[in-house]
This record gives structure tokens, sequence and C-alpha cells, in this order.
């Protein structure tokens, strides 16, 4: 079994082109972020020196923007649904206040 297929299983997704679609929304989408990273931060900085908690400023907020170009890319390759489940499934899990794990235990 190749790396594609188990993409596939684990996303639960129809077909090995499906898979294809939804690394290609995450490529593109990194790449967008990458691209608007410096002129995002020059604006910012008026072209001053970049101090280290620019960036890591960008980071945290970039998390918001992201999930747009992610939803939006989804969109343009047909793959809107994947990754609208799969942002309710990463905020869930985001904002989920932990409790203990209770699926061990025995009902009575």
């Amino acid at each position: 079994m190749g790396w594609l297929e188990s993409l596939r299983r684990r996303w639960n997704v129809r077909n090995t082109m499906q898979v294809i679609l939804i690394l290609t929304v995450f490529i593109f989408t990194g790449s967008t972020v990458v691209w608007i990273k410096r002129p995002i931060l020059n604006f910012l900085l008026d072209g001053s020196a970049m101090p280290w908690w620019a960036s890591v400023l960008y980071y945290v907020l970039i998390l918001p923007v992201y999930n747009v170009f992610l939803l939006f890319y989804g969109f343009v390759f047909g793959q809107f649904s994947f990754f609208w489940n799969f942002e309710k499934r990463f905020f869930d899990r985001l904002l989920r206040r932990r409790t203990p794990d209770n699926r061990h235990q025995t009902n009575n």
C-alpha cells in the first residue's frame, strides 16, 4: 500500500485523485501564506529591520488567515466540503477544554 492510498484511507476520501487535490490545496495555502509574510511585515514595520517578536506575532495572527485560504483553495479545487469538515475538527480540538479521558471506564 502506497502513501497516497494511506492518506486516502486516513482521510476517508473516494479516490487517489481527491487525495492529490487535497494535497494541492495544502501546497497552495502554505505557499500563499509564505508569499504574503514579507509584504505584511514590511507594511506593519515600515520596512525596518524585523525584530524576533514580529515573526512570533505573525505566526500567531496568521492562523485565521491560513484557515480562510484553506477554505478558499478548497473551494477552487472542488474540495470545500472536505476542508470545511477539516476546519471544524481542527477548531473543536483547539478550543476544547481538556477533561479526563473516560473512554476506558466501564459502565455498571
